[in-house]
């Protein structure tokens, strides 16, 4: 759905009193506030349950604003936002003045980004100014892709929600590192590693550590209720099975080269074969199946080319130890 006029007008009205806004983006719906506003800014972290170690990413609405909330923009950020901008691409860069120390996690440095959606561009040219803007769900579970996925987690902890419909993307953006002197993806998403090393003309690294903190880090992000166990794709089946039958109630995500196998589970997500559609329906599916009541899920990594980097980056967090908090 498209969110009317009357939409955009109220929601700028809650981020100009201090309020919170989930709004819709490309990639997954973010939880808003003025990203100047270091009290709107903390409440954030209080709604997710989310350290406030863990820095945000700030959305504006154009990339002739980037010079407003960084400092020094190096030749490499201005050619990644000429070419991905809007889009599901974020950068990190040193923190100017307007972005206070609550939306860095005390950091110097700030990620931005311009994100690709009708809804979120009205908003941000309505209101004015930067949004701070995380998944819009607790911290370390499922990003929400729908304007329901964020009412039935959040509830009445957001003051407004500006529903602009399904997510396109359905991951998070991809978050690259230009404070160095060579670009570095610190999480894979929404853009490919294979699109920034063609506008770049040389290879990107994807280091598994890194000194600079940024969103998605955490060793257990974007889980279920269900535990998540990864396997190779010829066992999916066989250890679905075996765990049914120690009393689990099992999902299964079916990769498409086994789509004809039989498999007996509580239930069974076939996997599509084009990788946007499966990173379209990620978190729908893991959402899916906790709502099924399944208390462990089955799943393969895909092919990590393209989207499937993104999508296999999430199975191995949403995999991962759970947080604490």
């Amino acid at each position: 759905m498209a969110a009317t006029t009357s939409d955009i007008e109220k929601a700028a009205g809650v981020l100009r009193a201090g309020g919170l806004v989930a709004l819709p983006t490309e990639t997954v719906y973010g939880l808003g506030a003025d990203a100047e506003d270091p009290r709107a800014v903390s409440r954030i972290f209080q709604v997710k349950g989310r350290p406030p170690s863990h820095p945000l990413i700030v959305h504006i609405a154009a990339a002739d604003q980037l010079d407003d909330w960084v400092e020094g923009v190096p030749a490499t950020a201005r050619l990644l936002a000429e070419r991905f901008w809007p889009g599901p691409l974020t950068l990190v860069l040193r923190r100017g003045r307007r972005v206070p120390l609550e939306a860095t996690g005390g950091l110097e440095t700030v990620a931005v980004r311009v994100p690709d959606h009708p809804a979120a561009l009205a908003l941000l040219s309505a209101f004015g100014g930067g949004v701070t803007a995380p998944s819009a769900n607790r911290f370390g579970s499922v990003s929400p892709t729908t304007a329901e996925h964020v009412r039935a987690e959040l509830g009445d902890a957001v003051d407004f929600v500006l529903d602009g419909g399904p997510c396109q993307v359905g991951v998070e953006s991809t978050i690259v590192d230009v404070t160095g002197e060579v670009p570095s993806i610190l999480r894979p998403g929404g853009v490919t590693r294979e699109d920034l090393e063609a506008v770049l003309g040389h290879p990107v690294a994807v280091p598994s550590t890194s000194a600079v903190r940024v969103p998605g880090q955490h060793p257990s992000h974007y889980a279920p209720r269900a535990r998540v166990v990864l396997v190779e794709p010829e066992k999916v089946v066989a250890e679905a099975e075996l765990a049914q039958e120690l009393g689990h109630r099992v999902g299964v995500f079916l990769p498409p080269s086994h789509a004809d196998a039989p498999v007996k589970a509580h239930a069974v997500v076939p996997l599509p074969r084009a990788m946007d559609a499966y990173a379209h329906g990620l978190y729908g599916f893991l959402r899916d199946l906790d709502q099924r009541g399944c208390d462990l899920i089955v799943a393969s990594l895909p092919v990590e080319e393209g989207l499937g980097l993104a999508v296999a980056n999430r199975l191995r967090r949403a995999a991962g130890p759970r947080p604490s908090a």
